[in-house]
Formats: C-alpha cells, structure tokens, sequence
C-alpha cells in the first residue's frame, strides 16, 4: 500500500459535487478488453474533454487539485513535495509554477489547448526544479538534486521522489491514450527510450510501468482526479482502474503477470448504510480498511472472498478512502466514495 495513504488526504467534504465522482456507466465498453482494443476504447471515453484555458490552471484548478489537505491556504509541489502558499505564482527561484510532466517539447504544443492546458498532466512545482527537469524523460539514476531532495537526474532523465512515482506514470500513461492523432490533434506515445525528443514521445516505459506497480493511487492523487473531471469532464483511468495498465500494455512491456491490483468493487456510491463490496478472490482474510478524510482509520474489519458488506451506518456524513488488502496474494485496491446522511 502506498505510504502517502494515511499522509495525503482530502480535505474537501460532503459539500463535494457527487459530479467529482465517477459517474455510473462512465467505463462501460471497457469489460472483457485487452490491448488495442481497450486502448480504444478508453481513448474515445475520455477524449474531447473541455479545454481550459492555461491561465485557468494557474487561477483556479491547480490551487483547488494540488490543495495542501492540511492548510487551505497552500499548494503541494510535486517533486519537492514541499507544501507552499498559493499566493507565491511567480517566476522566483522558490515560486511555484506550472509544470508540463509530458514535456511539452516531445510533440512541441507549447502552452495551447488540449494538449497544453490538459489539467490531468500539469502540475505545480517549483521554479527552479522545473527548469533543471527540463524536457528530460523519466527513468531511474543519476545525481541526487540538491533542493528536490529523493530525484535524481542526468543528462537525459529524471527520477522523481518515490511518494509520486506512480503519479507521474499514470499521467504519462494518460497523455498516451487521450491523445491519438484524431481530430488533427498529436498521437502522444510511451516509448522504451530516453531523449526522445522532439518526437511525439516520452519514455522510459518499463520503468514507467514499474513506477506504477510499486506506487498505487493514493488519497490525494484520486481527489486531484476527481477535481480535474469536475473541471475538464474527463477521467484520469489509470487513478480509477489501475489494472487497466497492465491490461494494455501486459507482459509485452515486462509487467509482472499477476500485477498488483486486487479485482474489486463496491456499491452504493454514495452510500447511506452498508457499504456492498465484491472481489475475485478465493482468499478468506481480506483486510478492509475505512479512513476519514483526514487519515484517520475509522472502520477495520477482516472480509471474506465473493461479497461482503461493510457497516457505515455511524459514519458521519463525508468523504473516505476504502482500503482493500489480500494478504495471500498480496494485492490491494484503493478508491474513495462518498457517505450521505
């Protein structure tokens, strides 16, 4: 389980628009799918999505996507992980300001919609270690840089800090699938290679994948998904349905056959009393974990395989975090839902 879980947690409540959440269909078409034909399919589901502005993602969607949970008034960068004053936009060494984690220099967008202003992929950082990450593909090694302390880099690569490793490749892995080259627009790929551009392309994808694998969707990273839907009408997949990477991309990239996600659900959403939770396994100790939106574990039960329910009926009115883990196979889910009154 990712260790920003109980760190990183949504500091919005009930007052969340239910339109943040996944809507009740939003992936139909996608069962049964591999390859090609689920890439297809996700690509049509989460294209066309409304294109802010790039000033928009300075003056209202990153300061409400990237909200420090624990201060309102602050901003989380993305590889410092150092939590900052929304106020301080600027171009100063410790101003934070907008960086495109699919560079924009692998296709050459530039600041223009859709592929420019995507809020899926850019994210607060500051000043100074967005311009030494530059254009550079992502991949592991390096020198150690001296104020993102956990990234390294060389000539030709960054590595972020372990805590968003999996956010940066579920980001990548979303520009490759959102843009296809339909609609006169790039056809954005993930390759197995570094100094890629100015091609359309940004690598390394083993190592992406790997990224994925060891660091799942936390808490934060699922609200910054559900804030950007609110804003662009798409989804982030990979946040919602992290199998679906290894469903694309498979044993072809060199992921790991049995993955690292735990097939399951859960129904209502929102739920008023008894949470309806289904997996595919045969295992018999399924730890359940509920936290609240602070990070505190407010439910723990130990379920069966097949179908469980989950008593919420003393849970007040708010967002949460239910935590899935099979000990036998090791795999875990992780997603958020809503509690209604």
């Amino acid at each position: 389980m990712k260790r920003a879980l109980i760190l990183f947690f949504i500091s919005c409540i009930w007052v969340l628009n239910i339109k943040a959440q996944i809507p009740p269909g939003y992936y139909n078409g996608t069962e049964g799918l591999y390859g090609e034909g689920l890439k297809a399919v996700l690509h049509n589901i989460i294209d066309d999505h409304d294109e802010p502005s790039y000033d928009d993602l300075r003056d209202y969607i990153l300061p409400e996507s990237d909200e420090d949970p624990q201060n309102s008034n602050n901003i989380i960068l993305l590889y410092t992980g150092r939590s900052q004053a929304k106020s301080t936009f600027g171009g100063g060494p410790d101003d934070w300001n907008r960086e495109h984690v699919w560079a924009k220099s692998h296709g050459d967008f530039g600041n223009d919609p859709p592929c420019g202003t995507d809020a899926h992929m850019i994210r607060p950082t500051d000043a100074s270690v967005n311009s030494d990450r530059g254009n550079k593909d992502f991949d592991e090694g390096g020198q150690q840089h001296s104020e993102a302390t956990g990234c390294y880099y060389t000539a030709y690569t960054w590595e972020p800090r372990d805590a968003v490793k999996g956010d940066v490749a579920r980001i990548i892995l979303y520009m490759d699938v959102r843009y296809e080259g339909d609609n006169g627009e790039l056809d954005l790929t993930a390759v197995d290679a570094v100094n890629t551009s100015p091609a359309p392309e940004h690598g390394r994808l083993s190592t992406l994948l790997d990224w994925h694998e060891q660091d799942p969707p936390d808490a934060f990273e699922i609200n910054r998904n559900n804030v950007v839907y609110s804003y662009q009408d798409n989804r982030n997949p990979f946040i919602d349905h992290p199998e679906f990477v290894y469903d694309i991309w498979g044993e072809s990239a060199g992921m790991k056959e049995t993955g690292t996600w735990l097939e399951a659900g859960f129904y209502p959403n929102p739920v008023v009393n008894t949470l309806h939770v289904s997996m595919n396994t045969s295992c018999t100790g399924v730890q359940a974990i509920i936290y609240n939106s602070i990070g505190n574990q407010v439910v723990s039960d130990i379920i069966g395989s097949g179908s469980a329910t989950i008593d919420c009926n003393k849970l007040p009115a708010g967002l949460y975090i239910l935590s899935l883990f099979d000990e036998q196979s090791r795999k875990s889910y992780v997603s958020s839902f809503m509690k209604m009154d």
